[in-house]
């Protein structure tokens, strides 16, 4: 398989997550901005979700381009990543269930963590497949992005139980912090 296959699958997959995510939102029941006010969370929630999954398809597309290969390993990573980015939907729809509650918040943070382990696991895969010296193994011997976004998550996965808000803020934190493109990719 080539690159632009593998480009190919991963922006179809991603634009059928957007597309069901924003299927997700709902009208408020009334005119009012009373009624406006009680589907805010839903909103926030889907705009969290959308700009992760932008994240997530921004940075791999410039991992990409600095990719040569694509190998059976790069494949399997690459649907572990589409998979959990599959879930965001699902979050979105539990949140808008169960409101900014433990739970829904908490499983978020889980399918966060699953995505980013995932997105290391496709790292590690493409450096192998392209060798000592390639961009991309340059890139995975520095992963302190990886790993404290990691850390963000386990911390705000465990403080859901106590403050689900404060989770969120965490989110909102790795978001910002993966904002601009991995620059250890663009050669910013």
């Amino acid at each position: 398989m080539t690159l632009g296959r593998l480009n190919a699958l991963t922006d179809g997959v991603v634009a059928i997550v957007l597309t069901i995510m924003v299927l997700e939102l709902k009208f408020p029941e009334e005119p009012t901005f009373g009624a406006v006010l009680e589907v805010l969370p839903l909103l926030a929630a889907y705009l969290l979700a959308f700009i992760y999954v932008a994240l997530y398809w921004n940075n791999h597309h410039h991992m990409l381009q600095s990719a040569r290969r694509v190998t059976g390993g790069v494949l399997w990573a690459n649907h572990s990543l589409l998979f959990c980015l599959t879930l965001f939907p699902l979050m979105i729809r539990w949140i808008d269930e169960a409101g900014v509650t433990p739970w829904p918040v908490a499983s978020f943070g889980v399918v966060l963590a699953a995505a980013a382990l995932t997105y290391r696991i496709l790292q590690h895969a493409l450096a192998a497949a392209d060798g000592e010296g390639s961009k991309v193994s340059e890139v995975y011997r520095h992963p302190l992005k990886e790993y404290s976004s990691l850390g963000f998550y386990v911390a705000a996965i465990l403080l859901a139980f106590a403050a689900p808000y404060l989770s969120v803020a965490l989110y909102v934190v790795v978001a910002i912090i993966w904002i601009v493109p991995d620059r250890r990719f663009v050669g910013a």
